[in-house]
């Protein structure tokens, strides 16, 4: 007899419904950006361009740092952006670098991407208004409980006994 599937409230779903969260919002933003005649531009380009329109050219580390995602997020993104035309990418001082600036097609988007962004974070102020917690607090905290402990250490606390299935 197999167990009972968790209900989709429970924690044993989190990733899957935090997945389904950022679909939500993601797609609600981008279909945003179709209305205003921007198909196909993704949301995670906004925070990229917007660092860049503020800071200038930057290197894709420090994008990474200032975005608040990791390298190889920040560096995938930025591939995507080249694809679309938004920015392009040079070598830094060191050979391994690359600095990310906009391109004319980039800076023409920027008074309107900043409306959007106004917009988003009204919004984003209600919904969190009609939660009985700050969504962004929710998010920060847990951000800084898996900085501390990372949820791979917190697997293995709960099942010190969790080995490799045979043959691996």
């Amino acid at each position: 007899m197999t167990s009972p599937r968790p209900p989709i409230s429970s924690p044993q779903v989190l990733g899957t419904r935090l997945r389904h969260l950022l679909e939500l919002l993601d797609g609600d933003v981008a279909s945003v950006y179709a209305d205003l005649g921007l198909p196909g531009f993704r949301p995670r380009f906004t925070p990229v361009i917007r660092v860049i329109a503020d800071s200038g050219p930057v290197p894709i580390r420090e994008l990474a740092r200032v975005v608040g995602v990791t390298h190889s997020a920040a560096s995938q993104t930025v591939a995507q952006m080249v694809k679309d035309g938004l920015v392009v990418t040079a070598p830094g001082e060191d050979a391994r670098e690359r600095v990310v600036r906009l391109t004319p097609k980039a800076e023409g988007l920027l008074p309107v991407l900043a409306a959007e962004w106004e917009a988003t974070v009204k919004a984003a102020a209600v919904l969190e208004a009609e939660l009985s917690v700050p969504l962004s607090r929710v998010v920060d905290e847990a951000l800084a409980a898996l900085h501390h402990r990372p949820m791979r250490q917190r697997i293995l606390d709960a099942a010190p006994d969790l080995t490799r299935p045979s043959g691996s």
